[in-house]
């Protein structure tokens, strides 16, 4: 199969985009594996699928295929890079669009500086949404991680995310971890492990170890 793609990245977090409007593309695990991979094949996090709409009053619809294979539901970065994609090649003269997710519809936009904003909705965190094995919504979960104990908050953004507030996000353990945060058994769908460092009310610093990434 051949294939034209795009290579894009935001805040570093890279994607391979593919044109399906017009002609239906599906990949298999094994092939989205083979295209993501770095040293044989052209090397993403994620291939991003941009595919006409399928939900009423929308503009397209947006497939994300980790680099694992798997399809899952929802990327900020990638919906920023999708407004890039479909404006510069012609897609469309919208600034705000209406894009179609497996995680329902968000709202990006393309600002006059040049750059993308996501609308990605209200964050979920009642445990059933995320989804967390948990008996009732608190404000931080205990998790057993290698024999250490690590409190985290968990909420659903289109796809789960734990948090930890840490004091430096360079010396979090984000590589050590995040993989057992990830396949943590009260995550039943695996988690976006997050470490965030508070520099004041406006701005934080965050590092992510990015569930099937």
């Amino acid at each position: 199969m051949r294939l034209k793609f795009t290579k894009m990245h935001g805040l570093g977090n890279d994607f391979v985009v593919l044109d399906a409007l017009t002609h239906p593309i599906n990949l298999s695990e094994e092939q989205v594996r083979r295209i993501a991979n770095r040293h044989f094949g052209v090397g993403c996090d994620q291939v991003l699928l941009v595919e006409p709409p399928r939900l009423p009053d929308t503009d397209f619809y947006y497939r994300i295929f980790n680099s694992d294979g798997g399809e899952v539901e929802q990327c900020g970065n990638g919906a920023r890079c999708f407004v890039r994609y479909v404006r510069d090649r012609g897609l469309t003269t919208r600034t705000e669009i209406r894009v179609g997710t497996l995680a329902g519809v968000i709202v990006p936009r393309l600002e006059e500086d040049g750059q993308v904003t996501v609308n990605m909705g209200v964050p979920a965190f009642e445990p059933a949404r995320i989804p967390l094995d948990a008996p009732a919504r608190t404000a931080t979960y205990p998790l057993d991680v290698g024999g250490r104990r690590v409190e985290v908050s968990a909420l659903s953004m289109g796809n789960p995310h734990a948090v930890q507030i840490v004091p430096d996000i360079e010396r979090a353990p984000v590589l050590t971890e995040g993989p057992l945060i990830e396949r943590h058994p009260r995550f039943p769908q695996r988690v976006n492990a997050g470490y965030m460092q508070i520099v004041s009310r406006r701005r934080i610093l965050l590092r992510v170890w990015e569930r099937g990434a």
